[in-house]
């Protein structure tokens, strides 16, 4: 897999793949930990993720100017490593909340998250912009070879990203299986079991009692109220076993107890995620010789007429341009994608048979069929290029990957649409009122989340690492980590509207949900196909500007 690749790049893949891991294991149950530790609503729990997970590739923009500056991504990237350790310590202390301390343990909930963000956003783009450096070095050292030499060392840039983003999905892979696997462990030293409606139920009954819907209630709501309080008694004695300390009969007390045990347990998980973050450190470290230091190079500038400057910088603005043009479509792509933490988990939540597998789990396949798919999508676009070349035409450019891959995700969502449109799912303003032989009723086949993250996953792989890979292409040696910056901040701002997927979900029947991230995928590849001729001339137009 690493032949005639640049020797660094395992090491570099290697310490991503423990950052990652760290970090997913957090991202798996973010969302639902916030709900169950505080009570809030989807669309609460989902604005705080989108703030927290726009902040992480926003401040990618702050660390690629710091390490730009400094001329020390190396350093930077240690730096980021050790914060985010912190980040997640803070995260993982057990404190419960109740109705004196809640406010300030959100606020300290949140400063952890800005921890995490902050530190990632020292790691992520410098550490991209590391490996874009051993591909530049690579053709570099080729160009004195041959020019045959030249062509096949810039062939090795799309692979070698694609490659590195596998390392990043390994951790992903396994890291959601982590929480979950804690949090039942914890419950099952107290006698309890995991059931993912009774942290609301006993949030509800905590706050209004037995009324569950607090008084002043419309006779509609308190109907709702009294199956909900029913729920709550039923599910009480049926996760209670034999030697627990407090009895289900004491509701007050149980869903005191409750809440305290499941969210002990997730917290118990972030340790794990400190754990992979000093790794993940230590194989920086231990490989830190092998990469390269993407610097600024110095050039005079006097060695060139009037006619090359004015050139240089026409070039610099064009690029700078194209790239602009593709972060403004990806952006859509990337609030589509990353409904995995958001809506697509609590579709997992509600409506999927998930008695056997927490809803945290799903998130695994997404990086599963990264690792299974990305061999054999590197090996179609292998021969289809190979067959355009004896035909004498040009290899397929990365923004008209960029085209299908925004197809493939509208296709996703199309599909999905159609599910929930003849499955007939509610809104969940609507699903939590429902009792539990009708909650049951609406239980599909674990298959729909499978075939949604099958479609999400080809798509990601025909933008996500090879935007990479185009961003090293076409960033000026003075700017790589400011350019990587650039495409997280994409990722941010689409990350930043996230919390659309949970007003969505929560309000409108899902059919309706998902056709928004439909159409919004459908406008922006309709969008790129306008500009693709433009993007494939300024990419081939590509001077060495330093």
């Amino acid at each position: 897999m690493f032949k005639n690749h640049p020797k660094g790049l395992l090491g570099a893949a290697l310490s991503n793949m423990g950052e990652r891991f760290g970090y997913y294991i957090m991202n798996a149950v973010l969302t639902l930990f916030l709900c169950s530790k505080f009570g809030l609503n989807p669309a609460t729990g989902a604005l705080i993720y989108s703030v927290f997970y726009a902040g992480i590739y926003v401040l990618s923009l702050v660390g690629g100017f710091i390490a730009d500056k400094k001329s020390n991504y190396k350093g930077t990237i240690i730096i980021g490593l050790i914060i985010m350790s912190i980040g997640y310590g803070l995260l993982s202390i057990p404190i419960m909340s109740n109705s004196e301390n809640i406010n300030m343990l959100l606020i300290f909930t949140c400063l952890s998250l800005f921890l995490i963000a902050f530190g990632n956003g020292l790691f992520k783009g410098n550490l991209q912009a590391i490996v874009g450096q051993m591909y530049d070095n690579l053709e570099n050292e080729a160009k004195k070879e041959s020019e045959e030499a030249l062509i096949k060392a810039k062939a090795k840039r799309d692979p070698g990203f694609q490659i590195f983003y596998v390392f990043i999905n390994i951790g992903g892979l396994i890291a959601p299986f982590v929480a979950p696997l804690l949090r039942s462990w914890w419950l099952g030293k107290n006698y309890l079991l995991y059931n993912s409606d009774l942290p609301a139920l006993c949030h509800k009954f905590l706050k209004f009692g037995e009324s569950m819907v607090g008084t002043g209630a419309n006779p509609e709501d308190i109907g709702k109220g009294v199956i909900q309080f029913e729920n709550l008694t039923k599910l009480a004695t049926d996760v209670t076993q034999a030697g627990a300390s407090v009895d289900p009969a004491n509701l007050t007390d149980f869903c005191s107890n409750y809440i305290g045990i499941f969210n002990t347990g997730i917290h118990y998980s972030f340790i794990a995620s400190i754990v992979a973050m000093l790794i993940s450190l230590v194989i920086f470290l231990i490989n830190k010789n092998t990469l390269p230091n993407p610097v600024k190079k110095s050039v005079k500038v006097d060695t060139y007429s009037a006619e090359e400057k004015i050139a240089m910088a026409k070039e610099i603005r064009q690029r700078i341009f194209a790239l602009f043009a593709v972060l403004g479509v990806v952006i859509f792509f990337w609030f589509a994608f990353h409904q995995n933490g958001v809506s697509l988990s609590f579709l997992a939540r509600d409506f999927i048979q998930t008695d056997k597998i927490a809803p945290e789990i799903w998130q695994s396949v997404n990086p599963f069929f990264v690792i299974v798919l990305t061999p054999l999508i590197i090996f179609i676009f292998s021969r289809i290029n190979k067959k355009r070349k004896e035909k004498k035409k040009e290899e397929i450019s990365t923004p008209m990957k960029i085209v299908l891959g925004m197809g493939i995700t509208a296709l996703g969502y199309i599909f999905l649409t159609v599910i929930s449109k003849i499955n007939g799912y509610p809104s969940y303003n609507e699903y939590v009122q429902l009792g539990e032989s009708a909650k049951l009723a609406y239980k599909s086949t674990p298959l729909i989340l499978i075939g949604m993250y099958f479609f999400l996953t080809v798509a990601e792989l025909f933008i996500s690492p090879l935007g990479l890979s185009f961003v090293s292409k076409i960033a000026p040696k003075n700017m790589q980590g400011l350019c990587q910056g650039l495409w997280l901040t994409a990722t941010a701002i689409g990350n930043s509207i996230l919390f659309v997927g949970g007003i969505l979900y929560e309000h409108v029947p899902l059919w309706t949900c998902w056709m928004v991230f439909a159409a919004a995928c459908a406008l922006s590849m309709a969008v790129m196909m306008f500009m693709l001729k433009w993007l494939e001339n300024v990419t081939k137009e590509k001077k060495e500007i330093k």
